[in-house]
């Protein structure tokens, strides 16, 4: 590999020490292991998944319920807090995903290193080079790195170059978003989905999967300056807990 190791976060140089050289070489439990955490996956109720630490060695519960890509996820989180904060640790749906980003806490910080350790920048980079923002993208990305397409779609926003946010809505609000550096600043999103939007047809229909990706006007998504004047390009997906994930960037 030819990144210098000193770039690399605290999670990518823990996999690039173990010779992570491609997405099918994350192999969470074995770190789990040779870091003294067992992982089992079982039910739970309440939560997502679970550390217990007992001196040395910890216990790692996971929601055997929960699809594939929030597993692992959901592990990766849980080990961020045994490599960070040697405690015990009961986290819920809203801990372990985007909405607590800006708390700057515990669950915070593990998210972003679990993030780094499922999709490390030093192989996403590449991955995603002269690759187009959206959620086709997102879906590709997701399923070789197996992980959920809304983490996939937030490190694919983040990481691009190009002016790009991810948001999620529910039926009535938004519910969180993320942006990248270069979207600009004084553009906001709206706090209602728009009536002419894929993302709203799908919150409230029955459907499921991609919507195409669409050139639609601004002001649909946005408040700014000449946001009547200006073009943005969208796709939606309605998620399996009934919420709309979609990422816009401004049409060429």
């Amino acid at each position: 590999m030819s990144v210098d190791p000193p770039t690399l976060s605290k999670a990518e140089r823990l996999l690039w020490d173990y010779g992570v050289a491609q997405p099918a070489h994350i192999d969470l439990e074995a770190i789990a292991f040779d870091l003294n955490a067992l992982v089992r996956y079982r039910r739970l109720d309440g939560c997502e998944a679970r550390i217990v630490v007992n001196g040395e060695r910890a216990l790692i519960s996971v929601n055997e319920k929960s699809p594939v890509g929030r597993r692992r996820f959901s592990l990766a989180h849980e080990l961020a807090h045994w490599i960070r904060d040697r405690s015990s640790f009961q986290c819920v749906g809203d801990d372990i995903g985007p909405q607590n980003a800006e708390a700057r806490n515990a669950e915070s910080a593990a998210n972003e290193f679990a993030s780094q350790l499922v999709l490390p920048d030093y192989l996403v980079n590449p991955w995603i080079e002269r690759k187009t923002v959206s959620l086709d993208t997102a879906a590709a990305l997701a399923t070789d790195f197996k992980v959920s397409l809304t983490a996939a779609a937030i490190k694919l926003v983040k990481r691009s170059a190009a002016p790009a946010v991810v948001a999620c809505y529910s039926q009535t609000r938004l519910r969180w978003f993320r942006k990248n550096r270069a979207f600009p600043a004084e553009y906001f999103l709206v706090n209602e989905l728009h009536a002419e939007t894929d993302a709203l047809s799908l919150v409230f229909g029955g459907t499921s999967g991609l919507s195409r990706t669409k050139d639609e006007p601004a002001h649909r998504w946005f408040t700014g300056p000449d946001v009547f004047r200006i073009a943005v390009r969208s796709q939606s997906v309605k998620l399996p807990e009934g919420d709309v994930l979609t990422v816009i960037g401004f049409a060429r």
